[in-house]
This record gives structure tokens, sequence and C-alpha cells, in this order.
């Protein structure tokens, strides 16, 4: 997977799944009843280790990826982070109303995850790559301006427009953050890094180029300068016919691609031969059977002539049978 990453394509496909490690795996919800919370779960080194261990351990995929949280870096920030039974991540105090001054900074918070991250290289063998990974600067932003995740973002696009120049000091700390906090997952034992924008498909052409492009390019920047030859993964999730842009202008040496995008058009339309990763709608997972595989040969299809490593579109849903990712390791890696 690594050599996938810095452009070398494999006859097959290395895969791995967005969210592997998480609620559809029994022993994953084992792990988290007995360690009583989420939030407690990653900053238990020992027991987050084990959760990313967990789906290489049952199906051997060729990416592990750090469990942790994209909102550990506004929690490092300053900002409390609690997560409520059913009700999603809540961030206080919401930057809509709070200067980012009036935060104090709280790098120790993140400590629990660089441990991780050594005991996880620790036992991993070298066939699997070690993922790290971030929230691009937009996505976390949206939370924290906002205080909890929302459905259309309104209210940190509105801040944007309102006071750039205030939302503009929130992108560059957490880009700063950013930046160190992608490093020292490296230097800790991560082999390769991803960025998740979750939420970039809700922004105008010109308000992603501001918000989505430029910050990821600076991260991508920084990273390249102090780890040369460290793969970048840029996710943009909901970019559409944005994506070449951020593909070009970014500087990450792999896009992910969502399930929404047709993927003759991305392989037609990105960079000769940069990798990409995707993009299987993680709901054909849950159906299994004959859908499963027509759209994962339609996606290996379109992929063929360029590095590629399959994954979702974006994460498994809890739902998914056990029994059809392992129809679709089986079908991928006998196709």
């Amino acid at each position: 997977m690594l050599a996938t990453l810095k452009g070398q394509r494999q006859a097959v496909p290395p895969i791995w799944l967005m969210r592997q490690a998480g609620r559809y795996l029994p022993e994953y919800r084992a792990l988290r009843a007995e360690k009583g919370g989420f939030l407690a779960l990653v900053n238990d080194s020992a027991a987050a280790a084990e959760v990313t261990i967990q789906p290489i351990r049952r199906f051997g995929f060729d990416g592990a990826i750090l469990f942790s949280d994209i909102l550990m870096v506004p929690a490092a920030l300053g900002q409390g982070l609690t997560f409520g039974v059913g009700e999603g991540p809540a961030l206080t105090p919401p930057l809509v109303d709070h200067a980012l001054s009036s935060l104090e900074q709280a790098p120790e918070r993140l400590e629990p995850v660089y441990e991780t991250v050594r005991q996880v290289a620790a036992m991993l063998g070298s066939e699997t790559t070690f993922l790290g990974f971030a929230g691009s600067p937009w996505t976390v932003s949206t939370y924290m301006v906002a205080g909890k995740g929302s459905r259309d973002q309104s209210e940190t696009r509105r801040f944007a427009y309102a006071d750039p120049k205030a939302f503009g000091e929130i992108i560059d700390a957490i880009v700063t953050s950013t930046v160190d906090y992608l490093s020292k997952q490296i230097i800790a034992g991560v082999e390769a890094v991803q960025l998740f924008d979750s939420w970039s498909g809700s922004l105008s052409p010109a308000q992603f180029e501001r918000w989505v492009i430029a910050p990821n390019a600076a991260i991508v920047s920084a990273l390249h300068a102090r780890h040369p030859g460290v793969p970048v993964i840029g996710f943009p999730k909901g970019a559409g016919e944005k994506l070449p842009s951020y593909a070009r202008e970014t500087g990450v040496y792999a896009v992910g691609v969502d399930e929404t995008i047709n993927p003759e058009w991305a392989a037609a339309n990105l960079p000769e031969g940069m990798p990409v990763q995707g993009n299987l709608d993680p709901l054909a997972l849950i159906a299994g059977g004959r859908d499963l595989e027509a759209a994962a040969t339609r996606i290996l299809k379109a992929f063929e002539g360029r590095p590629h490593v399959f994954n979702l579109g974006h994460g498994i849903l809890q739902d998914t049978p056990i029994a059809h990712v392992e129809q679709l390791l089986a079908f991928v890696r006998n196709a």
C-alpha cells in the first residue's frame, strides 16, 4: 500500500476501509462497553491500539488507520470536548460567540494519541501500512465555531462571510496545530497520513479555494518539508467537480474519491499518474452479493490505469455484515 501511495501501480490494488475499526465489529463493541465511552477509549492508548489492530487481525487489510477522532485538535487548542450518548460531539465554548484568544491551549491532550501510535507501530507487520490522520481545517472549524456538528454547516459558513479575519485566525490555528500533530504521529511511527474534509462539499467554489484548498496546501507543504517522502492522502468529501483543482493545488500524494463521484470521470480528470483511493458506496457493501461485486468491478476497471487503493467512498456503516466485508476482500484480491 505504501508503494501505491508513492505512485507504483499494483496488479492487485491494496485495500483498507474508512472506519474499519468500529461499531460493526463485535470485539470493538465489547471493548467500548468495557471502557465506558468513546473518548475514554481514545484516551486509553492500550485500548485504542487494540481497536486499531482489530480489523487487521480479523481481515488482514493492507492498511491500518489510527483509532482516534478529528476533534482531538480542537481539544488541544483548548476547547472542552465531550461525546454525549446518542448526541454526537460537543465543543465548549463555541467560537461563534467566544474569541479564539480566550482558549488556553492544551497540547498535552494529544499525548495519548502519540502513545497509541507507538504501540501500534510495534505490533504491525511490515506488510501493513500504518496511516495516521487529522481533520482538515474547514471541517474541524465547523465544529469549533458551532460547538457541535450540523447538517449544512450554516453557522460556520455565515461566520466565515461575516468576519473572515476572525475566521481566518481560527483556520490558521488549526493549520499550525495539525502540522505539529501529524508530524508527531509520523515521528511516533505512522507511515502515511490522511486529511479528512468531511464537510468540504458545503462550500461555494470561491470559499472552497479559500477555506479548503489553501489551508490543506499549507499543511501538505509543511509536512513535506519536515518529512520528505511521507505520503499525504487528501479526502475532500463532496468536492465534486472541484476535486481536480484540489488534487492539483494542495500537493497531496493521493486523493480520496467519495461514492458520489463517477469513477470514470475521476480517472479522466485527476492528474495523470496520481494515486486515487476509493470509492465504493458503503451501502453497496451492506447490500453484498452481485450488487457489491458489480460496483467493485466498475471501480477496479475505472482505476486500472493508475495507482489505486481500494476503499469506500466514506466510512463503513455499523450495520455492515462482516460476511460482506469478507466477500469484498476476496473479490478485490482475486478479480
